[in-house]
């Protein structure tokens, strides 16, 4: 009997011993049956370029301001300029060294750039890194130092994103404006500052000429000459070219209007150069004389101090001490609007120029020549 007992516990343990073997196998067979094949496989790492979309797609509109449009829409067409040069180090070994940086903004498919002069003065090779991080050789078109302005090109191989020009006329003091460059270096390229434009028609004088500036308090620092300065639209309205860096002065920034850059550029694109008329004079009107307190009378005109030997003024008959009273008929006191004058009639042009000598007005038949480059 207890033989009997024993045999069917035996039997009735590995009944639910092998029941529970195949409850659990089952279950694992399962498991592994219905897990989804997508968890299995390592998530790939998303780009930085999917993760702006993905974030742009889910912004509200408080967020996706008018900054964030422009910035998006001219950031890929703001560059990295590296100026490069040869020097000698101690021990008299000659190498190519880099001597700053600076930024540029594309304008045209056929990879034309616009910088500043200064940011590509002096360079014997210059780098240009696009903000994808690629890097090309660029070559320098031609240069102007009387507006800072530079035209750089490289030949890339593959589509540009190219900027659009805005109008510089119908901008507005209290505007939204975007400052686009590489501050202090390329380590901090595609900086983003916004500000307001401060002030229109600010003026610089260059030797003979008073050049049109706009004032803006978005921060400019160095590195950024050269870059964008952006409307609210996403039009480039000027080309940043110098901050105030006096101590106890800040957001103060200039920039030079684009539609006084883009005839400069077009013909330092074309020509290499800016070929502007003169007259062939140095000239003293009433603001230099008071600067320097020259004392002398100039009867509401200005005085002739020296001459070009053999100028466009040498060859028409004025002469030293003569006081420039009239152009083609109009008065002039100072030598700006003079200058603007000249400017306006161009290269070849047969002018008159009314001067006092003595107590005589003498017209005299002027035909501009081209300012030299020195």
């Amino acid at each position: 009997m207890t033989k009997k007992i024993f045999t069917k516990t035996i039997t009735v343990l590995c009944s639910i011993l092998m029941t529970m073997a195949f409850l659990t196998s089952g279950c694992s067979v399962a498991s592994k049956k219905d897990k989804p094949a997508a968890a299995t496989e390592e998530k790939k790492p998303i780009t930085v370029e999917e993760r702006a979309k993905k974030t742009e797609a889910n912004m509200s509109t408080g967020r996706n301001t008018a900054i964030v449009q422009a910035a998006k829409k001219v950031g890929p067409a703001v560059v990295g300029i590296t100026n490069k040069a040869l020097v000698t180090d101690f021990f008299n070994r000659t190498q190519m060294m880099e001597r700053g940086t600076g930024s540029g903004v594309i304008y045209d498919k056929s990879g034309l750039i616009a910088t500043n002069n200064h940011v590509v003065a002096g360079a014997q090779e210059i780098v240009v890194s696009l903000p994808n991080g690629k890097t090309y050789p660029g070559k320098v078109l031609g240069t102007d130092a009387t507006t800072d302005l530079a035209v750089v090109k490289i030949d890339a191989k593959e589509p540009l994103t190219v900027a659009e020009f805005g109008n510089s006329d119908d901008i507005m003091v209290g505007e939204p404006a975007i400052a686009i460059g590489n501050p202090l270096g390329l380590e901090f390229r595609g900086t983003v500052t916004a500000g307001v434009i401060s002030a229109l028609n600010r003026s610089i004088n260059l030797g003979e000429r008073k050049f049109k500036l706009i004032q803006t308090d978005a921060a400019i620092n160095p590195g950024n000459s050269g870059g964008a300065l952006v409307n609210a639209d996403g039009q480039v309205i000027g080309i940043n070219s110098a901050k105030v860096a006096v101590s106890g002065v800040e957001g103060i920034g200039f920039a030079i209007p684009i539609n006084e850059a883009k005839p400069i550029l077009k013909e330092l694109a074309n020509k290499g150069k800016v070929a502007r008329p003169f007259i062939g004079a140095s000239l003293i009107d009433k603001d230099v004389a008071e600067k320097y307190g020259i004392n002398i009378d100039l009867r509401g005109g200005i005085f002739v101090a020296k001459l070009y030997q053999g100028g466009p003024a040498w060859k028409g008959g004025v002469r030293p001490n003569d006081i420039i009273t009239k152009y083609n008929g109009k008065k002039v006191g100072n030598v700006s609007d003079l200058r603007d004058m000249i400017n306006s009639s161009g290269i070849g042009t047969s002018v008159t120029i009314t001067v006092l000598r003595g107590d005589e007005e003498v017209d005299l038949k002027v035909v501009l020549g081209e300012m030299p480059k020195q």
